[in-house]
């Protein structure tokens, strides 16, 4: 047996966007996970919040295992956004399709992160089942995602839809390192 490639990846997105929830449907291992119980009456979506971060992983194979990092969407806690991206191989922005008063701040939350680092990424929308869900379409319109960004309809409680989200990024991610080690040949 080889060495193990490890490629720590980051979900991040809005506050119940659906992060903790797209990480424990998918880790082989028990989240590691800082919810608390919210307090504030006008963030009664939920009655939990991540306040640090949420920790899954998944082995692809016996040479590669994906470490996750699901960022709190609470603005109050994103100074833990800088350092959950620290090491990073590609992030992905998870939107909730159903609530469009969340799209502004998701597409600030891609932009923060993309400034931390250049590494691939794409953006899942969450809740693709429910009725009145945004098309993947309408969501790369609303939020100005530019025509090389996958974005890829999602439910969060799904096994192969998670799945599915996360071999896209990989791929990307495996393709970049290919890339990059071609260019230092």
């Amino acid at each position: 047996m080889g060495k193990v490639q490890t490629v720590k990846m980051v979900v991040t997105g809005p506050f119940a966007a659906g992060k903790t929830q797209f990480i424990q449907t998918i880790s082989e291992i028990e989240v590691v996970s800082t919810e608390r119980k919210i307090s504030s009456e006008s963030e009664r979506i939920k009655e939990r919040t991540t306040v640090a971060m949420d920790f899954g992983r998944i082995t692809v194979d016996e040479d590669l295992v994906l470490y996750l990092f699901g960022t709190p969407g609470q603005k109050r806690f994103d100074f833990m956004w800088e350092i959950l991206s620290e090491g990073m191989l590609g992030f992905i922005v998870l939107i909730d399709s159903v609530r469009p008063e969340t799209f502004r701040e998701a597409r600030n939350i891609l932009d923060t992160f993309r400034a931390y680092a250049p590494t691939p990424y794409v953006v899942a929308a969450n809740k693709q089942d429910m009725e009145d869900a945004w098309s993947v379409e309408d969501l790369r319109i609303a939020l100005r995602i530019e025509d090389g960004v996958k974005v890829l309809p999602c439910v969060a409680t799904d096994r192969e839809s998670v799945k599915r989200v996360l071999l896209e990024l990989l791929y990307s991610i495996l393709e970049r390192m290919d890339a990059e080690e071609a260019e230092s040949e």
